[in-house]
């Protein structure tokens, strides 16, 4: 059945004008459709109307004794009375019994939540409530918008929306709870959904914090809530994956978590974690979504833990069986035949099944046979990137492809069923000796934890528009409700145009504003890339909506500044983009909603009605936009037989080279090729030498070798290459007004200086080498590797030719404690990972060592085609320990997002070990060829940023300022072709919402904003406590509530005399531009609450300046 197209029939009906008086028929109707419901379901329906449970339950939920009839789930009830269910919404909106269809919303609602189409039934709840706004809602459909708006990227409205439940016990709108009990219970599921967002961004302690609340209110109940026990335990383990060991021990010993109660006396990390998971399992054991899940999460632990450090080698072999039993059984939750309609279940399905093949890798499984299997998961994934964007019929078909390979996947490697006595439950026997601990959480300590948290999310809810869209009256925290709950970024957008626009007429439509009079003459030929503020273009016909894309044109005029070397001439001589290309008006979609009312036909004015309700039940103008991208996908999607499938050949299953190349690089072998050019064909400087990788025919990446002619030394790189700010040619996009104009570009005058080596040369860090930033701008087509040539090509010979070693050794890293001497180890190419290599990067390795392994300026990549899967391994960066991990992983590699900047581009990305399953994350590659060493800087500079950023949100805390200030977390995939390295992205998740840039880094700043007067504190706070080496500078992302509510940011730059000065690193002359300029000699209000010490051109000493600041 097309749930899909019942509820766009649903959605009418509630956008219909309705009559006063209802007729005999439609009211006899309704009567029919309600009595012909089971007497199961009818009782349900008559205890949501009596708002019994603030979430439908389960009937094991609650029960510490379960009976052979508790051991089924509400979505098969659901499913198997579906059409009638839906079919009685439609009828009770029509006979205009409210209460009746927004009980029967909140029956199916999570079933539909499974089946993707959790968008069209929250519009119909929004309309019904604006019509009758007296009728109660629901809290589990309050949340459900909640998650939904996680998913999309809407992370603020997101936590608006938890902040008011979590701060008001739970109320909204005219909902009654039963008892506080049930206000307990939407406080921990609330807090347990703001865990996930905290996890998304990266924050694991903070967000290993809150999951630890939301169990203790789950067992604090009178009953305990098993299912939402299970769901944390599971969250919990994930978080304690990704978390470093530092913030494990100080979780573990925090006086406030009674760990050991819980998960016992493990000391271990990811053997923690693996319990947790494990007793997850228990908890959820007749879910069958849940059981895969949790035991996904399972078997990712133990598989990470035969890899590292702590693992004795003796009992590797057990930890990798343990692993593939749990992978095992969570791919015997469904059969070949199954049916799965929701999108997390198959892509945790395809999880499961790339995670049981990498296990059977390293157990020494034929290769032929892991070839296979790893083919089957990459089809399937790139099948499951079409799903995900089909219509019904498609995604049926499509479904079942992907289940078949994950049936080939279970043959090839033998996952057979598992002794079961259980017939309800979906776990092994010998998963039921896992003891039920004893734990002491009542309701009072649950009270406590969240009266902790109170200052900050009522702080939140000050920010929160708490007008209810219907009435427009506003509300108090007694009355919010499901549409009342919004941001304060659109008044800010039409505040900040009546500045740059004319004024705007009173009583008109703030959205169908027009361009500034000089929009045209902003000059963004100059601007920072990094997917920041100069983005050159945004097609409607893009199916993105507003958001990542919002900083390609939003902030053109406050541009990041770069060292150039870059000739005028050259500049001159390039033609823009796709001139004319761009969006030039925010007046689409109220366009669009009024020339459908201008019509006089009688018979459009439904239509016109509906469209005008569609577009009312948009919060801000991204939903209109994600609502018409969806109408575009599902105009252009293939079906089945139209999908082309475009592998790589599989790296799982190739033999591995005997030895590691992590200690030593000999100068010959720094290209995976190791060609040479032959006489008469010298490259010149600046010109590559492209190389397919292995399998040319398939390589959707290029590879290029640069060989540079080294520049003579005494050329001034600066001299005869001077170029000036012009206004731009080329329309560009208009996505916000957040302008903040005549913020132009400049040069800066002062050279970069090549970084000399002296004879400790051997003891030099490799990551000083890599230029700090990568804010080259579009007049500078090759200035990356022009600076190369004059900082690195002089002396990268004698590095590589030599043993390079970190300054000192990290104790956490597995090459530096596995150190060998370069006489011992036998070269391998470059990019050519062996056994020990794929050992090292499981287990962890530092930034240096990495570097080490993998820098380059002569081997250079680019994404040359998309629409492909790939293998790859999924590297995160810990700024607090300086280690690398990775993860084997699958992604595919989706089409361009009609974003470009000027050096990089805007992919979708998909790939199984994603943080959030259900969430969008964008890859970025650059538009030329680019070394890795150049992606894992971007990635290694942003994680320092949320770091440093991570502590000033503590001083704010601790001053009693709740506003909080967030770096999302950027990490990046190696793309394998067999064992080769053949590309890299960085990616992170997308983000929803109005893009502005609030600093450059120079002296340039939005004072629009107050946002900017946090981000100058924050920039004075990182030069204290960097001892006066470092600031972050180049401000830009996603602000809330002028900046007194959250701040999401991303692409900082950092001026560094840490590492040599690059093209957005000025080092001591980026430094002394913030203290003197940008921020000034005059601290603002910030920078007084937080008592910091005035910063100085030239300080007394960091040391000095540290202690006052304490």
């Amino acid at each position: 059945m097309e749930v899909g197209s019942f509820l766009e029939d649903c959605l009418r009906a509630a956008a219909a004008r309705q009559s006063p008086d209802v007729s005999a028929e439609l009211k006899l109707n309704y009567c029919c459709c309600r009595d012909s419901l089971c007497a199961e379901l009818a009782s349900l329906l008559q205890e949501a109307v009596d708002m019994k449970w603030p979430f439908v339950p389960e009937k094991w939920q609650y029960k510490k004794s379960v009976s052979p009839n508790d051991k089924t789930n509400l979505s098969d009830l659901i499913n198997k009375h579906l059409h009638q269910l839906l079919v009685l919404l439609e009828a009770s909106i029509r006979a205009q019994e409210t209460q009746s269809a927004l009980a029967v919303v909140f029956l199916v609602d999570r079933f539909v939540y499974w089946t993707d189409e959790s968008s069209r039934l929250l519009k119909i709840a929004k309309l019904l409530h604006r019509r009758h706004p007296a009728t109660p809602i629901a809290p589990q459909l309050v949340i459900r918008q909640a998650r939904v708006y996680l998913n999309s990227g809407k992370l603020q409205k997101a936590e608006y929306i938890l902040s008011s439940l979590i701060n008001n016990s739970g109320t909204t709108g005219c909902w009654s709870y039963q008892s506080d009990s049930d206000r307990a219970l939407v406080q921990a599921v609330s807090v347990q959904v703001r865990g996930t967002i905290l996890q998304k961004l990266g924050l694991w302690l903070q967000a290993a914090e809150l999951i630890w609340a939301s169990l203790v209110g789950f067992y604090a109940l009178p009953q305990p809530d098993k299912k939402g026990i299970g769901t944390s335990l599971g969250l919990l383990a994930n978080i304690l994956v990704s978390m470093n060991d530092e913030d494990f021990r100080v979780f573990r010993t925090n006086p406030d978590i009674d760990f050991q109660s819980l998960l016992g006396n493990e000391r271990d990390r990811l053997l923690s974690a693996a319990h947790a998971a494990k007793m997850s399992v228990m908890y959820s054991q007749y879910t069958p979504l849940y059981v895969l899940t949790n035991v996904t999460t399972q078997g990712t632990c133990l598989l990470s833990y035969s890899f590292s450090l702590e693992c004795p080698p003796p009992q590797r072999v057990s930890f990798l069986q343990q692993a593939r039993e749990a992978f095992a059984i969570g791919l015997l939750t469904k059969t070949d035949s199954d049916v799965v309609t929701s999108q997390q279940e198959l892509l945790t399905f395809l999880k499961a099944a790339y995670s049981i093949t990498v296990t059977h890798k390293w157990l020494s499984t034929p290769q032929e046979v892991v070839t296979k299997a790893a083919q089957a998961c990459q089809q399937a994934l790139a099948n499951f990137y079409g799903y995900s964007r089909a219509n019904t019929q498609d995604k049926e078909n499509l479904c079942a492809e992907i289940m078949r390979l994950i049936g080939r996947v279970k043959v090839l490697l033998g996952v057979n069923p598992f002794p079961n006595s259980d017939k309800g439950s979906f776990i092994p026997d010998s998963y039921r000796n896992v003891k039920d601990s004893t734990v002491n959480f009542t309701l009072e300590a649950f009270s406590k934890i969240m009266k902790r948290f109170q200052k900050y999310h009522a702080s939140l809810c000050e920010t929160t528009t708490r007008r209810c869209k219907r009435t427009k009256d506003e509300t108090d925290g007694a009355k919010l409700c499901l549409t009342a709950l919004g941001t304060t970024a659109e008044t800010l957008l039409v505040e900040y145009r009546a500045e740059v626009d004319q004024p705007q007429q009173k009583g008109s439509d703030p959205s169908s504003g027009h361009l500034p009079s000089d929009f045209d003459k902003c000059s963004t030929t100059e601007s920072s890339d990094q997917l920041g503020s100069s983005w050159q273009r945004l097609s409607l016909s893009s199916s993105w909506p507003s958001g990542h894309g919002e900083n390609l044109s939003s902030q053109s005029c406050i541009t990041t500044e770069c060292d150039d070397v870059k000739s005028a001439d050259k500049k001159e001589k390039e033609s823009p983009h796709n001139s004319g290309s761009g969006i030039t008006s925010l007046a689409g979609p109220r366009t669009v909603a009024s020339s459908s009312f201008s019509s006089k036909d009688p018979n459009d004015l439904e239509k016109s009605e509906l469209k005008q309700a569609e577009i009312e039940t948009m919060d801000t103008e991204e939903d209109w936009m994600a609502d018409v991208a969806q109408k575009q996908e599902d105009g252009v999607l293939h079906s089945l037989s139209q999908l082309t499938l475009k592998t790589s050949s599989s790296s799982l299953g190739d033999s591995f080279s005997s030895q590691s190349s992590w200690e030593k690089i000999s100068a010959g072998e720094n290209s995976p090729t190791r060609g040479k050019t032959q006489p008469g064909h010298q490259l010149k400087p600046g010109m590559g030498q492209i190389n397919k990788s292995l399998d040319s025919n398939e390589s959707f990446f290029i590879l290029e070798t640069v060989d540079y002619e080294p520049s003579p030394p005494d050329v001034d790189a600066t001299k005869n290459h001077q170029w000036k700010v012009s206004a731009s040619s080329e329309p560009q996009p208009l996505m916000s007004c957040n302008i903040y104009s005549n913020m132009e570009t400049e040069v800066d005058p002062e050279p970069v200086k090549p970084a000399t080596i002296n004879s400790s040369v051997a003891h030099y860090n490799l990551s000083q080498l890599v230029p700090d930033q990568n804010a080259v701008t579009e007049t500078s087509d090759n200035s990356f590797e022009m600076l190369e040539m004059d900082q690195n090509s002089h002396h990268l010979n004698e590095l590589t030719s030599i043993e390079i070693i970190p300054q000192s050794r990290n104790p956490l890293c597995f090459s530096c404690l596995n150190h060998k001497t370069a006489a011992a180890v036998t070269p391998v190419k470059q990019f050519e990972l062996s056994k020990q290599d794929y050992q090292t990067l499981l287990a962890g390795v530092c930034h240096e060592c990495l570097l080490t392994k993998l820098y380059s300026d002569t081997t250079q990549f680019k994404l040359n085609r998309n629409n492909a899967a790939y293998n790859a391994l999924h590297l995160k960066f810990s700024k607090g320990t300086g280690l690398w991990r990775a993860k084997e992983t699958c992604v595919y590699i989706g089409e361009p997002m009609g974003m470009k900047g000027n050096e990089r581009e805007a992919i979708l990305v998909q790939f199984l070990h994603q943080e959030e399953r259900l969430s969008s994350y964008v890859g970025k590659d650059y538009l030329k060829p680019k070394g890795v060493q150049f992606h894992l800087k971007d990635v290694e500079r942003q994680m320092t940023a949320q770091y440093y950023v991570t502590e000033f949100n503590k001083s704010l805390y601790d001053k009693e300022v709740m506003a909080q200030i967030f770096f999302i977390p950027s990490e990046a995939l190696l793309i394998l072709n067999d064992d080769e390295i053949v590309g890299c992205l960085t990616v992170e998740p997308y983000m929803l919402g109005d893009f502005v840039k609030l600093t450059n880094n120079t002296h340039k700043k939005n004072k629009t904003y107050q946002a900017t007067e946090y981000g100058l504190a924050f920039g004075h706070f990182t030069y204290l406590f960097s001892k006066g080496q470092e600031v972050v500078v180049d401000l830009q992302g996603w602000v809330t509530a002028n900046g007194k509510g959250l701040t999401y940011l991303t692409d900082p730059q950092i001026h560094s005399t840490r590492t040599p000065k690059g093209p957005g690193n000025f080092a001591d002359r980026g430094l002394r531009l913030f203290l003197e300029e940008q921020h000034g000699p005059e601290c603002n209000e910030i920078c007084q609450l937080l008592k910091l010490p005035p910063v100085a051109r030239q300080p007394c000493s960091s040391s000095d300046m540290l202690k006052k600041h304490k």
